[in-house]
């Protein structure tokens, strides 16, 4: 049997009333199996559905929950580098905070992690996207394998185990969902090995995903041409 890790849960949530306690119990019960040691860390980021509040109410009662409030909406960002700057175990697992991946695939790909850095998931089965989403999805991962050289098959792939090593001295510039590139960015910077794992993203039966909705692809879209030309600068 495999040694269990000493593992930090990522779960940053934005109005996710509907999702957030079960996926907490379901964290849970998995920490339970696969580590000797564990935190489950959440990061409002700024919610307006009161799912912050449940959240503190289950953190009153379970020191291995952590709660963090963002005073102001980070479109993800934000809200993904406090939860990953504020890790204190070897191990990170972050996922989104409606749990869109099976405990079978976590518990299959977490070994991978003892012979890289990341393992990163993407979708060998994509079900319930819209065609809308899915090109759009496309066209992205597209733009930032053009620009960056990045050869990631999901960029923002909503699960991924890293090392906390990985991030302990990188200072994350975005404020948007860019902030999963500028992670790839760094892994390749400093010689860490990537690990593509596929598996199925389920689709959120309860809330909404807002991870399309025009703020925030157009503080993606800023946040690139950011990212973009600090690289430049460093590299003239």
């Amino acid at each position: 049997m495999e040694e269990r890790l000493s593992i930090s849960f990522v779960l940053p949530m934005f109005n996710e009333r509907d999702n957030i306690g079960a996926t907490i119990f379901a964290v849970k019960s998995l920490a339970g199996e696969i580590a000797w040691d564990y935190e489950i860390i959440v990061v409002d980021d700024a919610s307006t559905d009161g799912c912050g509040d449940i959240v503190e109410g289950m953190a009153r009662d379970d020191d291995t929950i952590k709660l963090f409030r963002l005073t102001s909406n980070s479109k993800f960002g934000g809200a993904f580098a406090r939860g990953f700057k504020n890790s204190g175990k070897d191990t990170i697992i972050y996922m989104d905070s409606d749990m869109p991946v099976k405990v079978e695939d976590i518990k299959a790909s977490l070994p991978l992690i003892r012979a890289a850095d990341i393992v990163t998931g993407y979708s060998r089965v994509k079900k319930g996207d819209t065609v809308k989403r899915k090109v759009m999805s496309g066209l992205y991962n597209l733009t930032v394998q053009a620009l960056f050289g990045l050869n990631i098959k999901d960029i923002n792939s909503g699960y991924k185990i890293v090392r906390k090593k990985v991030i302990d001295d990188i200072e994350f510039v975005s404020r948007s969902p860019f902030v999963d590139v500028e992670l790839f960015l760094h892994a390749r910077k400093k010689g860490f090995k990537v690990h593509q794992y596929p598996l199925v993203f389920y689709p959120r039966t309860e809330g909404r995903s807002y991870i399309s909705s025009i703020p925030i692809m157009w503080a993606t879209f800023a946040d690139m041409l950011k990212v973009k030309f600090l690289s430049f600068r460093r590299s003239a």
